[in-house]
C-alpha cells in the first residue's frame, strides 16, 4: 500500500480545517478568477508525491485535488458533510487561477464556489441528519498535551500567503501547512506541530469511516505524536485509502483483517489524555444535486 493516498487525504484536511481557522465565515459579495485553466491530474504512477495549493497575490494554483477537496474548501465544511456521488472522491483536478485586483484570500472560497457552478455544473441544497460521530474528548484525569511555543508573526495567518502543500517519497508524507504548522505521517506515526485539535479531530476522521468531532473544549495549538503497531498503521492507511474513494484490490482489503481498526486511533490517543467516545450529532450536510465529471471548456 503506496502512502501517496495519505498525502492527498492530509492535504485536503489541511486546506478545509486550516482555511475554516483563517477566518470566520461572512457575507460576502459574489467574485469570480478572473481566467481559470482546468485540468485532469496526471496519474500518479510514483510514490514520490507533491500536491498542494498556493495562492500569492493575483494567482492561485491548485495539484492533485479532488473535486471533494475543492467542495470542502470552497464551503468549508468536513468531508463527511459532503453527500454525493462516489466518483467525486477520485476525480483529481489542476487548478490554475488569476486573482481579480482587490479580492482578498478570505474570498478564494467564494471564487471556488462560482468556479463549481459554472465549470461542473454544480448544484446542491443543504440539510440537517442525524449521523453515529466519534467525539474527541478529554480523558479521566485531564489532557495531557504540550502546547506550542507561541509566535505571533508565524500564527497570524492574514498576513500570509495560503500555501499548503504536501510531499511523499513513498514511506512517509509531510504536510507543510505554513506559519510552522504541519503533519507528518510515516513509521507508523502521525506527528503535528502547531495545530488545533479540531484541525486534529478532521485529519483523524481521514482514516475513519465515521466523523469525528472535537468536543474537548480545548482551544490551543498543540505538538502532538500519535504512535501506532504496524499492522494497525497500515489498516490505517488502507482505510484512508478505502474512505477517499479509492478502489483497492481484494488482497490489499484483507489485510485490514485481524487488526484493531478504528480502535489504533483510541490507543493512540490515550497517552496524550485523550479518547473517542461514540455519539449521534445534528450536522448540516451539503447534498449535491447535479455535478459534471468534466468541466466545461477553458
Amino acid at each position: 500500500m503506496r502512502i501517496q493516498h495519505v498525502a492527498v487525504v492530509v492535504l485536503g484536511t489541511a486546506i478545509a480545517a486550516g482555511q475554516a481557522q483563517q477566518s470566520p465565515a461572512q457575507p460576502q459579495k459574489k467574485v469570480e478568477f478572473e481566467v481559470a485553466s482546468i485540468r485532469p491530474s496526471a496519474p500518479i504512477t510514483s510514490p514520490n508525491v507533491t500536491a498542494g495549493v498556493h495562492i500569492d497575490g493575483a494567482q492561485v494554483t491548485c495539484i492533485l485535488l479532488s473535486l471533494r477537496d475543492y467542495i470542502r474548501a470552497a464551503y468549508k465544511v468536513k468531508d463527511y458533510q459532503i453527500i454525493g456521488p462516489d466518483w467525486m472522491a477520485g476525480a483529481r483536478f489542476d487548478i490554475t487561477a488569476k486573482v481579480p485586483e482587490g479580492t482578498t484570500q478570505e474570498q478564494t472560497g467564494e471564487m471556488l464556489k462560482s468556479l463549481l457552478a459554472s465549470r461542473f455544473g454544480m448544484t446542491f441544497h443543504r440539510e440537517t441528519r442525524e449521523l453515529p460521530v466519534l467525539a474527541l474528548v478529554t480523558a479521566k484525569g485531564g489532557a495531557k498535551l504540550k502546547e506550542s511555543p507561541k509566535d505571533a508573526e508565524a500564527e497570524d495567518a492574514t498576513k500570509r500567503p495560503v500555501n499548503v502543500v504536501a510531499q511523499s517519497n513513498g514511506n512517509s508524507t509531510v504536510v507543510d501547512m505554513g506559519g510552522g504548522a504541519s503533519f507528518s505521517v510515516g513509521n507508523n506515526k502521525l506527528e503535528a506541530k502547531k495545530v488545533a485539535l479540531p484541525v486534529l479531530a478532521e485529519t483523524l476522521a481521514s482514516f475513519n469511516d465515521k466523523p469525528i468531532l472535537d468536543m474537548t473544549g480545548l482551544t490551543g495549538l498543540y505538538d502532538i505524536a500519535l504512535e501506532f503497531m504496524p499492522d494497525d498503521f497500515r489498516a490505517l492507511m488502507i482505510r484512508a485509502a478505502v474512505v477517499r474513494g479509492a478502489v483497492l484490490p481484494p488482497e490489499v482489503l484483507k489485510l485490514l483483517d485481524n487488526t484493531s481498526g478504528g480502535d489504533a486511533i483510541g490507543v493512540a490517543l490515550e497517552p496524550l489524555g485523550l479518547k473517542l467516545e461514540p455519539r449521534k450529532a445534528s450536522v448540516e450536510v451539503l447534498v449535491i444535486d447535479h455535478m459534471e465529471q468534466m468541466p466545461t471548456d477553458n
